[in-house]
């Protein structure tokens, strides 16, 4: 018997996301307080559910539409700073031309204080006071004229140098604006990715009648562990990978059903594109030895039964479509367990691992085994105490920065939905991605 996904850290996602944009973002000012909403009941409704994945819908779809707009302003910058005709370049190419003038000036009058000088010294000796006054004359003026004309080409060549530095100053805050854009666009997308694999859930488990089946709430069970080995940090299109996951009861009760929670998921470089479609996740344990299919977000019941202090090991295998965009993937893992006395209950946080997906035909080089975080449960939805001992919140790294790129004030809403993201430990659940400099531009 499936129970429902204890403390999922998704469901707690969804349910808070409306409330927690309402706390960062006056986009959502008509949405209910944040403490009315987490306080209302203890467990999320299939209705708000839907409007929770229907505002994030909204937030996804103004942060992708934020990004393409910048991805086309971004271009349009970089090509008229490129080409010569942006103002700031233009202001470049004047500054440049008076430069190579005062150059000009400069060797003319250096010349004109040469040809001085050897007329000055050329003057025989029979030369008159009155010739000799008037070649010393000659000097002086055309040294001063050199003098003038080597102040001119300074304050020119100083002028170039600050019209130059605007250009590539320019070049960076455009740059850095698509950054803030990307990022917002990429937390958007957390929260989106969380709200629909929460509805989709929830509307499962109603089907299956389990809260009728259970009733009551499940307990938080630190001590039942799940834990990942042989999950390489980079995948291959085209390719599948065996790994395992050992489920272990540290506790000391027993346990008389214990299923295993998978969830895995990626988007292309972009971060926009779900490209969860081309994966495919099997299973496999001793007592189901054969390899069944594990949907997206999926329970393996083949655990069985734990004693305190037992562990049993599932094989897991992720193969990838040889379609499959490169990108980013993650995949989240914990156990529950239902006993026949009707006390259930489980892991309060999900275990991440992050991983990189290389396009089809691809050199993954040196691979190690992916390392865990824990998503810590983002409030409190009456299932466990007020928030989570383990794990930290990832943080979107914007910081505010809107202002000091120049962004439009239009794009500080979908920012700030990325705060939301942050809030809600949507960052931590999808895309915390370990950016590599330059990898994606």
């Amino acid at each position: 018997m499936k129970i429902r996904r204890v403390l999922a850290t998704a469901v707690a996602l969804a349910v808070t996301t409306p409330a927690a944009l309402l706390s960062v973002s006056p986009a959502y000012a008509d949405a209910k307080p944040a403490a009315q909403t987490q306080e209302k009941q203890s467990k999320p409704t299939i209705e708000e559910l839907e409007e929770a994945a229907a505002e994030a819908q909204k937030a996804y779809d103004k942060a992708a539409q934020a990004k393409a707009d910048g991805i086309i302003e971004t271009r349009k910058t970089l090509d008229e700073l490129s080409n010569g005709t942006h103002p700031l370049a233009v202001a470049l190419a004047a500054a440049e031309q008076t430069a190579k003038d005062a150059a000009a000036a400069k060797a003319t009058a250096d010349q004109a204080v040469t040809e001085a000088k050897a007329a000055l010294e050329a003057l025989p000796g029979t030369a008159t006071e009155e010739e000799k006054a008037a070649a010393k004359t000659a000097l002086a003026e055309a040294e001063a004229t050199a003098a003038t004309a080597a102040t001119a080409q300074t304050a020119a060549d100083t002028a170039v140098t600050e019209a130059n530095k605007k250009v590539q100053n320019a070049r960076v805050a455009a740059v850095n604006a698509q950054s803030v854009l990307d990022k917002a666009a990429e937390d958007a997308l957390a929260v989106k990715v969380a709200a629909d694999a929460a509805l989709a859930k929830a509307i499962k488990e109603a089907e299956e009648g389990e809260e009728g089946e259970e009733g009551g709430d499940c307990e938080p069970e630190l001590d039942l562990t799940s834990k990942v080995t042989g999950l390489p940090d980079k995948l291959v299109a085209g390719t599948s990978t065996d790994f395992s996951l050992r489920v272990t009861n540290g506790s000391d009760r027993h346990m008389d059903e214990v299923l295993a929670f998978v969830s895995v998921h990626a988007t292309d470089k972009s971060g926009l594109k779900d490209t969860g479609k081309f994966f495919r996740l099997q299973w496999s344990t001793k007592s189901a030895p054969k390899w069944q299919n594990a949907d997206a977000d999926d329970y393996i019941d083949g655990v069985g039964a734990l004693k305190p202090g037992a562990h049993a090991d599932v094989k897991l295998r992720l193969t990838l479509d040889k379609a499959t965009p490169a990108g980013n993937g993650v995949a989240f893992f914990a156990a529950d367990f239902f006993n026949e006395d009707g006390s259930c209950g489980g892991a309060p946080d999900l275990d991440m691992y992050e991983f990189d997906v290389k396009a089809a035909g691809s050199k993954p080089g040196k691979t190690e085994d992916v390392k865990p975080s824990t998503t810590p449960r983002p409030g409190n939805t009456g299932t466990t105490p007020q928030g989570s001992a383990s794990g930290t919140p990832a943080s979107t790294g914007t910081n505010g920065s809107l202002a000091a790129t120049g962004s439009s004030s239009a794009t500080t809403p979908i920012a700030l939905a990325g705060g939301a993201a942050v809030l809600l430990g949507a960052a931590a659940v999808f895309v915390a991605r370990r950016r590599k400099t330059g990898s994606d531009a």
